[in-house]
């Protein structure tokens, strides 16, 4: 008889002694000198500031970090006492990005795929299949298109391939970084069934520290160096080391943010940039919205929030010129366009570059160059700019990545990578900015500084939109709030 998920795993322990890892051609280590031990069973949230080495420590408990050609590492980091590379199906890792994870086309092929490669017997894997999504709370059949999912959805889909796996060490890296406040219920409260039924070991990397410190029994904080500088009850943590906590940029709950509200101002007529009764969507015939209006305004910092799957990025980047609506129109200023006709979708790659800048829901869809100072790089050479450095040195150094300039930027956390791309579009000063999910991933003190740029933009003239499901966000920076699928924009007003 085969056992279910109602039936406890045999739960995982970690030691790390000394451990630390540097990515291969990087000075810097990513971690260095880790000391951890994790009892089987354990529930622990990790947390520290962005590019703190946090996923570098799950992707090695997973056994993925690569090996010696990816990079080089010291000291011992042990599952049960052994190499992770050597347990891989005793670790199950579930990523920040949903979409990233999707691997087949239908639910219940996704969720076998990776039961499939250790090897399970076929008639084993369907049984865990129904069990892990019954326990994930994805009631749907098993031939259910996984394009069809939203982001809540997706992230538990991830989940229940992992847990199908009947890993004893569960990791979880962010997992709740870009869904919206329902998405984020759902995966809380999917993993707390999964541990209730399991009693498999935990470890979950999370800037915010408000969603999952309930559930967990121990808090353990990384600083810059990747060692640890706190670790304890997650009450007694925030309490003892609430100092500590805050300079390593964690986001301690009820603590104030070092920002200013938005300016409440009503949405403008026209706008520097519009959509004009638009059908989006990113293939013919399947729109995903259908009369969409909107407009943003020079100096005005607009966000576009919505549940996941309400088509906020594929409206972004129409208004952005990237792709073309299915009906309706884009209208660029005459000041925007500046001779360049009004539809940006017809504008050359040049034209576009120094009026619009987009920044991906994914960081590595953008990269081109092989170091982050030549990312930057690349659109001042396309612009002509004689004297590159004196744009790029300030945009690193403000968004604090002049330490990785010579970095390649796949080696950058998602943190990382995220105020990368962020900056590769301030250093073209385009007149306009749309900026998707720039938050996720983000400390408190990343944060806190995006937020300040963002507004120096609007201030400067620049017309600024975010798509966000970040609250905070919202509320130091929502001059405008669109909410996709509403009739009429809400000036100022809560989405």
């Amino acid at each position: 008889m085969s056992a279910t998920l109602s039936e406890r795993v045999t739960p995982a322990g970690v030691e790390a002694r000394g451990w630390g890892w540097r990515h291969a051609g990087r000075r810097r280590w990513a971690i260095d000198g880790l000391d951890l031990s994790v009892a089987p069973g354990e529930r622990i949230l990790l947390v520290g500031p962005s590019g703190g080495g946090k996923s570098t420590v799950l992707h090695a408990l997973a056994g993925v970090n690569g090996g010696a050609e990816e990079g080089e590492s010291v000291g011992e980091l042990l599952v049960d006492g052994v190499e992770p590379a050597d347990r891989r199906g005793r670790s199950g890792l579930v990523l920040q990005d949903p979409d990233s994870q999707v691997v087949l086309s239908r639910v219940g092929d996704d969720v076998a795929f990776g039961c499939e490669n250790l090897g399970i017997e076929r008639s084993e894997i369907w049984t865990r299949v129904r069990e892990a999504l019954d326990a994930v709370g994805l009631q749907l059949p098993l031939d259910h298109p996984t394009s069809r999912l939203s982001g809540g959805q997706k992230q538990r889909l991830a989940l229940a391939g992992a847990i199908a796996m009947r890993p004893g060490l569960l990791l979880l890296d962010e997992p709740t970084a870009n869904l919206d406040p329902e998405g984020v219920a759902e995966v809380r409260a999917a993993v707390s069934r999964v541990l209730d039924r399991t009693g498999a070991t935990l470890v979950v990397v999370e800037h915010r520290v408000d969603v999952w410190h309930e559930l967990v029994d121990r808090m353990v904080v990384l600083g810059r160096e990747g060692r640890v500088i706190a670790d304890g009850r997650p009450q007694d943590v925030l309490v003892a080391a609430r100092a500590e906590l805050l300079a390593a940029g964690v986001w301690v709950p009820g603590e104030p943010l070092e920002v200013g509200g938005a300016r409440v101002v009503e949405p403008p007529a026209e706008g520097l940039l519009a959509v004009r009764e638009a059908t989006i969507g990113r293939a013919v015939g399947r729109p995903l919205r259908e009369r969409v209006s909107l407009a943003i305004g020079a100096g005005t910092s607009t966000v576009l929030t919505g549940p996941n799957g309400a088509g906020k990025s594929t409206l972004a980047l129409t208004l952005g010129g990237l792709i073309p609506p299915l009906a309706g129109r884009v209208v660029a200023s005459a000041a925007l366009a500046a001779g360049a006709g009004v539809d940006p979708g017809r504008w050359r790659s040049r034209e576009l570059l120094s009026r619009i800048g987009t920044v991906f829901q994914e960081p590595e869809h953008q990269f081109v160059a092989r170091t982050v100072r030549g990312e930057l790089g690349v659109a001042l050479r396309a612009l002509g700019e004689r004297n590159p450095a004196s744009r790029i040195d300030p945009v690193l150094e403000r968004l604090r990545l002049d330490h990785l300039a010579e970095a390649n930027p796949f080696t950058l956390s998602g943190g990382e990578q995220r105020r990368l791309t962020v900056a590769s579009v301030l250093v073209a000063r385009p007149g306009v900015v749309i900026l998707d999910e720039p938050t996720f991933g983000q400390d408190r003190l990343t944060w806190i500084e995006l937020v300040r740029l963002v507004r120096e933009l609007a201030d400067d003239g620049v017309a600024v939109l975010s798509v966000t499901h970040d609250a905070a966000y919202q509320h130091a920076l929502g001059d405008v709030r669109y909410t996709l699928g509403a009739e009429t924009p809400a000036a100022g007003a809560a989405a």
